[in-house]
Order: structure tokens, then sequence, then C-alpha cells
């Protein structure tokens, strides 16, 4: 009696714990979300929502100053949009591949470097996208500069992969080989039971992984900066552009009064333009599973 009333107690305090640490996390949450609000207002008011989040031109620290963010809503969807049309393709096959047909060393090499590239900081990206794809663009392009949005969609394309490729890969490993067994005794081909039997039993897996590449691409600042040329132009594929991460991240050091509170209003942009992304995928995501 006394060990079953020990080993209970051991369960609530556990419980308690994981309680805590989640309304913590919950707290974290909610206070950066009130900060954020409390901070971002300010500037909208003044500025105008429609001024703001419609106006073509930012100049900040001009005689006459603009703050118009359209320019980095634009770009950070089309660079976002960009990324994960050229990186989710690439993950998904290669996930596939790794999964189910790759040799048992060349999957252990390839699960190695994967994993190493998932833990390379992305200043590094950033630098190597500088010195090697930046001019490679210039010269390929024949454009005075190679830092631009194109730049960025191909860096945040392989930031992307290692986060989708892992995530898949662990979803298709996890169907019941039972499932594969009665496609190729159907008379399907392998390839046809990967495509037709695999990835659809492992879709919610699959769409999470695109939901970690969505928000890793969208957040990401360090890296787009240092190939992205940081111009506050409309998005162009070959010419220098800002996104909304790196709009907060170049001025912030320097910024006061009415730039700053504009600053903290485009952080606050970033926030609901995340958290209606994540919101709507897994609305699309919880259709399909109550659909299935």
């Amino acid at each position: 009696m006394a060990i079953k009333n020990k080993k209970k107690l051991i369960e609530n305090v556990i419980h308690g714990i994981f309680l805590i640490l989640g309304l913590v996390t919950v707290g974290c949450v909610l206070l950066i979300t009130v900060y954020l609000i409390v901070s971002g207002i300010p500037a909208i008011r003044e500025i105008g929502l429609v001024d703001f989040l419609f106006g073509p031109k930012w100049a900040s620290t001009a005689a006459e100053p603009k703050y118009g963010i359209l320019p980095f809503i634009l770009t950070s969807i089309y660079g976002t949009a960009g990324a994960i049309l050229i990186g989710v393709p690439i993950g998904f096959f290669t996930a596939v591949y790794l999964a189910k047909q790759a040799p048992t060393r060349f999957k252990t090499v390839m699960e190695n470097a994967i994993s190493l590239l998932a833990g390379i900081p992305s200043v590094v990206y950033g630098f190597v996208g500088m010195m090697v794809l930046v001019p490679g663009i210039r010269k390929v392009f024949n454009v005075p500069d190679g830092a631009s949005l194109l730049a960025a969609i191909i860096v945040l394309a392989v930031m992307i992969l290692p986060s989708i490729i892992k995530v898949s890969m662990t979803s298709l490993e996890a169907v019941p080989k039972e499932y594969e067994d009665a496609s190729l005794a159907l008379g399907a081909t392998p390839i046809e039971t990967y495509f037709r039997v695999s990835v659809p039993a492992a879709k919610s897996g699959i769409a999470t992984a695109v939901v970690l590449g969505v928000g890793r691409a969208i957040g990401e600042a360090m890296a787009v900066m240092m190939v992205s040329g940081n111009a506050a132009n409309m998005p162009s594929l070959f010419q220098s552009v800002r996104f909304l991460t790196t709009a907060v991240a170049s001025e912030m050091a320097y910024s006061s009064g009415l730039q700053q509170q504009a600053l903290f209003s485009i952080a606050l942009v970033l926030f609901l333009f995340i958290m209606l992304i994540n919101a709507t995928l897994n609305f699309f995501l919880k259709g399909q599973k109550e659909g299935a």
C-alpha cells in the first residue's frame, strides 16, 4: 500500500511539473503577443493602417519619412512561396527515395549529411550564399548585382530541406509494412506502392514537414539579409529586396521614436502573418484528416 501511494505521489508530482511547464510556455506566448500588440499599435494608429500595410515606399530616415511595408509583405510572400516550390518537391522525393529505396549504407551517409545540414548556423548559409551564389547569379544572368530575391529563394530552399526530409522520412518509415506487402501482392509495382499506399498513409507527417518548412522560410533573417541586398524595393527576381524579418533586424539597432514603433508594428504584422499561415494549414490538415 505504501509503495502504491508513493508511486501515485510521484506521478502527481510529475504531472504537476508538466502542467507548470505547459503553463509557462503558454504564458510566454501570451506575453510576447501582448507586448507586440502594445508596442506595435501606436505606430499603426499614427501612420494609418492602410498607409502602413499598403504603402509602396519605406523611407524611415528621410526628411519626410515614409512607412509603407507593402514591399516587405510581398517580398516575404514571394520568397517563402518560391522556397516552398523548390524545396518541397526536392525534399519530398529525397525522403521517399531514402526511406524506401536507398541502400542501407548510402541511407546512413545521407542521414548524417542531412543532420549536419540542419545544424549549420544561418549565418554560414548566408556567408556561402554571399560568396558563391550571389556572384554566380550575377555572372550567369548578367545582372548588375546578384544579391536579389532569387538568391534569397535559393538559400531558403536549401535551408528548409533538412526539416522536410527528416520529418517526411520518419513518417514514411512509420507506415506499417503490411500495407506495402498487400499492395505488392495485388500486383502493384514498388513505385506504385510507394506513391499510392505509403505516401497517402504518411500524408499527415509529410504535411507537418511542409508546415515546418514554411515556418523556417518565413522566419529566417540573417541568411536572407546577407544574400538579398536588403533594399526596400518592390519584389523583383533580380533586384535587391528586403523581407519583413530583415526590415526589423536591419534598423532596430539605431531606431528611435516613430521609426522604432513602426519596426515593432512590422514585427506584429509578421507575427500575425505566421499565425494566419499556421492556422490555415492546420485547418486544411484537420479537414483532410476528418475526411479520411
